[in-house]
């Protein structure tokens, strides 16, 4: 059984934590560098929901994509929530390591796995990392389908590829659109709109996409929009990273067992459904 400084270890060499972007907060939250790990939970959020599953499961370590203190923080009180899920892990010796910018870069990455979920053969990235000369690392990926179908349909199968959420998927362009090229960026990703105009594509798959950007991509002329729920677009990282740290487990002989969190931990909770498309806006009086 191998110890967390031995897993940790093998953590940063799957994703190096120089990768990570200067803003980013990657690395280990909390743990005993010298106890043993066992068992793994792998999930997106280290949310205290994420926090007691791993404590149910038996775990001595939970991985997540996102971080627990992106912008630091002077206090891990039990009172607020992210003290609380620090407490929750501490208290059962639950160590907490976070693989986020540096896992979107890696060569296989979060991108890689989305198209992966989505049936989309991977050409290169979005972004290509100036430091890896193999051309493999990067932001984003470029992708194929096998086929050209209208955008309507690779909603669908975006929609039926990923975890449902309540957002579901959305889309913009003509529905009639064939696409056969398709930028995707796991994550939050209207940043990279002039990659993804520079590289050619049909359709750009992402999450997060805001009105001002999406508007004024739609209104370049450039590829059809696709936009799901951030947690779902990055949740199949999670798979792939157990399936990679399985890999690492069995070339040590460490008999480690990685699990994949289910718990939907996307904050949105409910969609309500729009009138008729194309009907007028209408106006109601002020409440009393």
């Amino acid at each position: 059984m191998p110890a967390l400084a031995d897993v940790i270890a093998a953590l940063d060499a799957l994703w190096p934590p120089e990768r990570a972007e200067q803003w980013d907060a990657v690395g280990t939250v909390c743990g005993d560098p010298d106890a043993p790990v066992e068992r793994v939970l792998i999930a997106v959020d280290p949310v205290q929901e994420t926090a007691e599953e791993a404590v149910e499961l038996g775990a001595q370590l939970l991985l997540t994509h996102h971080p627990l203190y992106l912008r630091g923080t002077t206090t891990v009180f039990a009172g607020t929530f992210k003290g609380r899920v620090v407490h929750t892990l501490v208290r059962a010796g639950v160590a907490l390591h976070v693989a986020h910018t540096n896992a979107d870069r890696a060569d296989p990455g979060v991108s890689d796995a989305l198209a992966g979920a989505v049936g989309l053969r991977t050409t290169g990235p979005l972004v290509p990392d100036p430091t890896d000369p193999a051309g493999r690392r990067g932001l984003g990926r470029i992708c194929e389908l096998d086929a050209p179908e209208p955008l309507a349909r690779f909603a669908r199968r975006v929609a039926a590829a990923l975890p449902a959420t309540a957002q579901g998927v959305r889309a913009a362009g003509d529905p009639d659109r064939p696409v056969r090229t398709v930028a995707v960026c796991g994550g939050s990703g209207d940043s990279l709109f002039d990659a993804v105009r520079a590289a050619g594509v049909d359709a750009y798959l992402t999450a997060d996409l805001r009105h001002h950007p999406a508007s004024e991509a739609v209104q370049h002329g450039g590829p059809a929009l696709v936009d799901a729920a951030h947690w779902a677009t990055e949740w199949p990282w999670c798979e792939q990273a157990a399936a990679q740290l399985d890999a690492v487990s069995q070339r040590h002989g460490w008999g480690l067992r990685a699990h994949v969190s289910r718990t939907v931990t996307d904050p949105w909770t409910t969609h309500a459904a729009s009138g008729p498309a194309g009907a007028a806006p209408t106006t109601t009086g002020a409440p009393n």
